[in-house]
């Protein structure tokens, strides 16, 4: 019988520690998710503010400000605007050429372009 209470007593410590380890990792995990939470909390008030603060960066009013001040952009106008073609420019002496075959009736070469 004694040999029977030995061995429940080993069983009944081993089980309180069993017991208070679990306690204990509870106890860790549950200040590890409340870390977390805080983290959560400051990332997405951080975020908040980011957002806000790229909002009142990407203002038109701000932007104009800045062209104007930093990279000494004016407003368009008529006066200042310059306008530009996509076809292709001929050489002066190719318009020469083509100017002269015109006149004659004849055809003038194109240099191969179409």
């Amino acid at each position: 019988m004694t040999r029977l209470n030995v061995v429940l007593l080993l069983a009944l410590v081993a089980s309180a520690l069993a017991l208070v380890q679990t306690a204990y990792e509870s106890r860790r995990l549950f200040a590890e998710i409340e870390r977390a939470k805080a983290e959560l909390a400051r990332l997405e008030s951080d975020h908040a503010r980011l957002m806000a603060e790229r909002q009142a960066q990407a203002t038109n009013l701000r932007v104009e400000r800045l062209a104007r001040d930093r990279l000494q952009m004016a407003p368009i106008s008529p006066q200042v605007t310059q306008y530009v073609s996509d076809a292709p420019r001929r050489s002066p002496a190719a318009a020469d050429t083509a100017e002269a075959a015109r006149a004659s009736g004849a055809q003038a070469p194109t240099g191969g372009q179409r």
